[in-house]
């Protein structure tokens, strides 16, 4: 059995979000195993709250690690755009580059200031400040990256929490050469117009699979992405907590704008191990299109992501 839908812009990458008009809302505690209605809405919108927040917080990296060369590596996130001609755009955002304890380079504050609402390479309006403080430039081992937000929105969603990332990789000289980051969303949250919301928290490893013989361009890398989260949404009266884990390597490419290949597992805190109502996000097979398919108690839901 197959049911289509189509998920709206939300970030640079894309991400999912809700299309569904429940016909019966429940918080979660008075949710029960004989209502599969009931019990297939609740794990839908874990599913799509996770995916939504995954990819939210996925472009707080790109921006902090794309700002400029002294920082990270220039041209990825809102500094480039992630297109699929990869053309770079004007923009309209300013930034701010502060030095906080001259005359050392670090630490290093930058505020990207979108003003009152500014358009990006993904179709979406961001307004307000995000803030990052930089312990080192992030490609060297050890460096850290926070970034905290000031009334800063994405489209009409209000975008809060603390982002760290943190630069894992080897010492220079290690052979194998790797590049990788731990990556921290701590008391996440995304607010709607109406009051809904979905909180998240997450820890992620990210580690570069190509790209490693090109240093300093970023145009040519690919992540995988790995970890799990948990969460909270509301939805109207719907009320869920949730946890997900990767279960198959997120990947991700700067030549495509969607995530390419991947799984997550998001089941619902409470839910016995052996029940049916998990759902299983899947990315495809790693072709750049736009098509994934989340799957529910036996039930594939055919998505187009934008």
């Amino acid at each position: 059995m197959k049911s289509w839908y189509t998920l709206p812009r939300l970030i640079s990458l894309t991400f999912i979000t809700c299309l569904l008009t429940f016909v019966s809302c429940q918080r979660e505690e008075s949710l029960n195993g004989s209502d599969e209605e009931q019990q297939m809405e609740a794990s839908k919108a874990s599913s799509e709250s996770d995916g939504e927040a995954e990819l939210v917080y996925d472009g707080i990296f790109d921006d902090a690690y794309g700002a400029n060369d002294e920082v990270g590596l220039s041209g990825t996130g809102v500094f480039w755009g992630r297109t699929d001609t990869l053309t770079p755009v004007p923009r309209c955002f300013t930034v701010t580059l502060t030095h906080t304890n001259p005359p050392n380079q670090f630490p290093i504050r930058i505020v990207v200031d979108f003003g009152a609402g500014c358009l990006g390479p993904d179709g979406h309006t961001r307004k307000g400040k995000i803030i990052t403080e930089y312990t080192n430039r992030l490609i060297y081992p050890d460096a850290m990256a926070t970034t905290t937000f000031d009334a800063f929105y994405i489209d009409n969603v209000k975008v809060e929490g603390i982002h760290k990332i943190t630069n894992t990789s080897p010492l220079p000289g290690t052979t194998p050469i790797a590049r990788r980051f731990k990556v921290e969303v701590i008391d996440g949250k995304l607010i709607k117009p109406n009051g809904d919301f979905v909180e998240w928290s997450s820890v992620k490893y990210i580690n570069q699979r190509e790209g490693l013989a090109t240093p300093f361009d970023p145009r040519d890398d690919v992540f995988a992405i790995e970890g799990g989260a948990h969460g909270r949404v509301k939805r109207g009266t719907l009320l869920v907590a949730w946890e997900s884990n990767i279960t198959e390597a997120l990947i991700r490419r700067f030549s495509c704008r969607w995530i390419v290949k991947g799984r997550v597992r998001t089941v619902r805190v409470g839910t016995p191990p052996t029940s049916p109502w998990v759902a299983i996000l899947d990315f495809g097979n790693g072709d750049c299109d736009n098509r994934a398919t989340v799957t529910i108690n036996g039930v594939v839901h055919q998505i187009t992501l934008r």
